[in-house]
C-alpha cells in the first residue's frame, strides 16, 4: 500500500491562478520522502489537499489508502502533522498542550516521554508555551504530531527556528521514524536537511512537479555527476579535457580546472590526460553536486545551469 497518492490533483483559483496544476505523485510507506519547491510553489496547498483542509478544483489523493475528501476522519487519526502556521495556547502549558493531543486522539502515550522525545525538559514543560522561544513552540508542536505513533508524518518547515542541535533531533527522530515503518512526508526549504534525510525528493515548481527521483538520480538525469577540480603547476594551452567521454563541462581559470564528469571513470582520466600534457598536479578535490545545484536547475531552467566551483 502507497502512503500518499495523488491523481492530476489541481487546485485552481479564478480561471487561471494554479496553486497546484495537475499533480500526480507517489508517496511508499516506510519512506521520507522530501517536498521542494520556492515560496508559493503549491507545497502547503498539496499539504492541506492531502488532510482536507482544503478541497482540490480538479483530480483526487488518498492517504494510507483512505480519500482524502471522503475519509478524512480515518486520515487525521493515522497522521501527525507539523504545519507550517501552527497556532500554540499561549496560557497552557506544553505539557497540557500534549495531554490534550492524547485526549484527542485516544491514546495512552506517556505525555513526560513526548516531551523528552522532542527535548523539553520537566521545566518547560510546566511553563505555558506562550513564553516559549520559537525553537522551543517548534518543538512542542512537534510532540503533538508524534502523538499516537502516526503511520505517516507530515513536516512542513520543520527545522524552522530551531538551532544546530534541533536540527540534528529533527533528522533523528525522522530517519527513526522511518526505521520503525512509518512515512515521512518532509517539506523544507533548508537543502542540506534533505539531502541528509530523504530518499527521493520531489520538485515543485509554479504547482507542477518539475523532478521525482533519488538524489543521485536527479544527477544522472541532469548530467551533473561529480566535479573534480584540480591545480597544476601550469595550465596547458591545449589539454583537451572536453574530448574525453563522460565529461560535460570545463572550467579552466589560471592554474586551476574545474572538470563535470557523468562517468566515475572520468575523474582518473582527466588526471592522466593533465599528466599527458606534461602539468604536475599539485592538489585534486571532488565533490558531488548538491541539492541545491539540482533544485536551482529544475526551478530555473531557463538560466545557465550552475557550475560547481573548484573548492580545496
Amino acid at each position: 500500500m502507497t502512503a500518499i497518492e495523488t491523481d492530476h490533483l489541481t487546485k485552481r483559483y479564478g480561471d487561471d491562478v494554479y496553486a497546484v496544476n495537475d499533480l500526480s505523485l507517489t508517496v511508499a510507506e516506510g519512506e521520507v520522502f522530501g517536498f521542494l519547491g520556492p515560496n508559493g510553489s503549491g507545497k502547503s496547498t498539496t499539504i492541506d489537499m492531502l488532510m482536507d483542509y482544503v478541497r482540490p478544483t480538479a483530480g483526487s489523493a488518498s492517504v494510507l489508502g483512505y480519500d482524502a475528501q471522503t475519509e478524512a476522519d480515518e486520515i487525521h487519526r493515522r497522521v501527525g502533522i507539523l504545519p507550517d502556521g501552527y497556532s500554540l495556547y499561549d496560557r497552557l502549558s506544553g505539557r497540557a498542550h500534549i495531554e490534550y493531543a492524547i485526549r484527542l486522539k485516544g491514546t495512552d502515550d506517556d505525555p513526560d516521554a513526548v516531551l523528552r522525545r522532542v527535548g523539553l525538559d520537566p521545566d518547560a514543560a510546566t511553563r505555558t508555551a506562550g513564553t516559549y522561544s520559537k525553537g522551543m513552540s517548534q518543538r512542542l508542536a512537534l510532540g503533538i504530531a508524534l502523538v499516537g505513533d502516526p503511520e505517516l508524518l507530515i513536516l512542513d518547515e520543520p527545522s524552522s527556528g530551531l538551532d544546530p542541535d534541533g536540527i540534528r533531533d529533527i533528522r533523528d527522530l525522522t530517519r527513526a521514524h522511518a526505521e520503525d515503518g512509518g512515512t515521512v512526508f518532509f517539506s523544507s526549504h533548508i537543502l542540506s536537511q534533505v539531502e541528509a534525510v530523504c530518499d527521493r525528493v520531489g520538485i515543485l515548481n509554479r504547482g507542477r512537479l518539475v523532478a521525482v527521483d533519488t538524489i543521485d538520480g536527479l544527477r544522472d538525469s541532469l548530467g551533473t555527476g561529480a566535479t573534480i577540480s584540480v591545480t597544476v603547476d601550469r595550465m596547458p594551452a591545449d589539454h583537451g579535457l572536453d574530448e574525453l567521454a563522460g565529461v560535460s563541462s570545463v572550467l579552466a581559470e589560471g592554474d586551476e580546472v574545474a572538470v563535470t564528469c557523468t562517468e566515475p571513470t572520468a575523474k582518473l582520466a582527466v588526471l592522466d590526460r593533465l599528466r599527458e600534457t606534461g602539468a604536475s598536479i599539485r592538489d585534486f578535490d571532488t565533490r558531488k553536486s548538491s541539492l541545491e545545484d539540482l533544485f536551482s536547475a529544475y526551478t530555473h531552467p531557463d538560466e545557465t545551469r550552475p557550475r560547481v566551483e573548484a573548492g580545496r
